[in-house]
C-alpha cells in the first residue's frame, strides 16, 4: 500500500472515530437518550479489553465464526457445480434463469419458520439460513466466469485427449479460479450480514446472541463493542478473501 493510500486510508478511519465520539456526545447531553451513553468509543473500548480479558469475546467469536464456515462451505459445495453446469450449458442457463432470480431475491431469513421446523438444532438452522443467503453469489459468479471462457480452449483440450474430469481440473477451474473466489467472497459478506439476525434464534452463544444479551441487559457499552468486533472481523475475513483472489489470480498487470 502506498503511503498516500496509507494516509488517506488513516484519515479515513480518524473521521469515522470522530462523528462516532461527536454522535455519543450529542447522545449523552440529550436526557432522553443519555442512557445510551454507552455506545461512546471509550465505554466500548473499555467494554471491548473487559470481554477479551474475561474470555467471554472468545465464546462469542468461536460460534459464530464456525456456523460462517459451516453455512459458507455447504454454499460452496452446492454452488460451484450448479455455476459450472450454468456456466457450460446455456440451456440450463435460461431454463434455471427466472426460478433462480426469484428465490435470490427471497430474504434467506424469510425461510426461518421453515427452517426451525426442519432442523432439529438451533445450529442446523442457522447454518441453513447462512448457506441460503450466501449461494446465490457463488452460483452466478461460478457461472459468469465459466461463460466468459473462450470456446477455443475446450476444442483444444479435447483434441490433447482431455477427458471430462481432466477438462475440469486441468482447464475450467484453473480458469475460473478468480471468478469462483469473488463469489466466494461476496457471499461472506452476505453470510456476515444474515449471521447476526440468524443467532438471534434460541441459541446462547455467537456475536448475535451477544447483541441480544446486550441490548436486554441495557449494557450499551458491550452492545457497541460487540458491534465493533462484528466490523473488525468482517473486515479481516473480506481481505482474506481479496488476498486469495490476487494470488490465485492468473490475469497479471502489464
Amino acid at each position: 500500500m502506498s503511503t498516500h493510500r496509507l494516509l488517506f486510508s488513516a484519515l479515513g478511519v480518524g473521521l469515522l472515530i470522530g462523528l462516532w465520539w461527536a454522535a455519543a456526545q450529542g447522545v449523552a447531553a440529550d436526557p432522553r437518550t443519555a442512557a445510551f451513553a454507552g455506545f461512546a468509543p471509550l465505554p466500548a473500548v473499555q467494554a471491548l479489553t473487559a470481554m477479551a480479558g474475561g474470555g467471554e469475546l472468545n465464546r462469542a467469536i468461536g460460534p459464530s465464526l464456525g456456523r460462517v464456515a459451516a453455512g459458507l462451505g455447504w454454499a460452496a459445495l452446492l454452488g460451484i457445480p450448479v455455476g459450472i453446469a450454468l456456466g457450460r450449458s446455456p440451456l440450463l442457463g435460461a431454463l434455471t434463469h427466472l426460478p433462480f432470480q426469484f428465490l435470490r431475491m427471497i430474504s434467506p431469513l424469510a425461510w426461518m419458520p421453515l427452517a426451525v421446523m426442519a432442523f432439529p438444532t438451533w445450529d442446523g438452522a442457522i447454518i441453513f439460513l447462512i448457506a441460503a443467503a450466501a449461494v446465490w453469489p457463488i452460483v452466478f459468479a461460478t457461472a459468469a466466469g465459466l461463460a466468459k471462457l473462450d470456446p477455443q480452449w475446450f476444442k483444444v483440450a479435447r483434441n490433447l485427449g482431455a477427458g471430462a474430469v481432466h477438462l475440469l481440473t486441468t482447464v475450467i477451474v484453473p480458469a475460473i479460479a478468480t471468478d469462483i473466489l469473488t463469489g466466494i467472497r461476496l457471499a461472506l459478506g452476505v453470510a456476515w450480514i444474515v449471521l447476526v439476525p440468524a443467532e438471534f434464534l434460541g441459541v446462547t452463544s455467537g456475536l448475535g446472541y451477544a447483541v441480544n444479551d446486550a441490548r436486554d441487559t441495557l449494557s450499551y457499552d458491550r452492545l457497541a463493542a460487540t458491534v465493533l468486533v462484528i466490523g473488525l472481523i468482517g473486515f479481516s475475513l473480506d481481505g482474506l478473501c481479496l488476498a486469495l483472489i490476487r494470488r490465485f489470480s492468473w490475469r497479471r498487470a502489464a
